[in-house]
């Protein structure tokens, strides 16, 4: 009679071993980050990451488009059509008409929405800063190298369009 250990059959060796494949610790890395930073405008502001995105955008920015915000945040165009929804509901963002193109509106904070913006993003770079804190200056220089590399790299790789977060 077989022994226990021998009559089971040896499971196959994993082709892909989550921890150790990239695709997957990058994506940990970013909810991690993003769930982390999100505490902060989320509690403090009422801010979706979504709306985090676009309202971070257009405080860079000052004016564009849903279909630029959708393509700086790598977001699908609904979802940042929700985000501007709501932030327009809440009186933060305001859209003026695109006389070159009707189809689209240009998309601005409003002074209550760069309110919002000009004491977040100080906040925001403080904890960018503390997430740094666990890398030497030369390993976030290597890193910040790293990410532009491979994040090009990653756009050509996407079919066009595709490239969501």
């Amino acid at each position: 009679m077989a022994s226990r250990s021998t009559a089971r059959k040896e499971a196959p060796a994993p082709l892909v071993v989550l921890e150790r494949f990239l695709p997957y610790r990058l994506n940990v890395l970013a909810s991690l980050t993003s769930n982390a930073l999100a505490q902060i405008y989320a509690e403090r502001f009422g801010l979706s990451i979504p709306a985090w995105r676009v309202v971070a955008t257009l405080g860079q920015y000052d004016v564009r488009t849903a279909r630029d915000i959708a393509a700086h945040g790598v977001m699908h165009k609904s979802t940042v059509s929700r985000a501007v929804s709501a932030l327009e509901q809440r009186g933060l963002i305001v859209r003026r008409p695109n006389q070159d193109d009707r189809r689209e509106e240009w998309l601005a904070l409003t002074a209550k929405g760069r309110g919002i913006y000009d004491a977040l993003a100080p906040q925001a770079l403080a904890f960018e800063d503390r997430l740094l804190s666990a890398l030497t200056p030369e390993e976030q220089k290597a890193l910040s190298g790293l990410m532009d590399k491979l994040s090009d790299h990653a756009r050509s790789l996407a079919p066009e369009g595709e490239a969501e977060a």
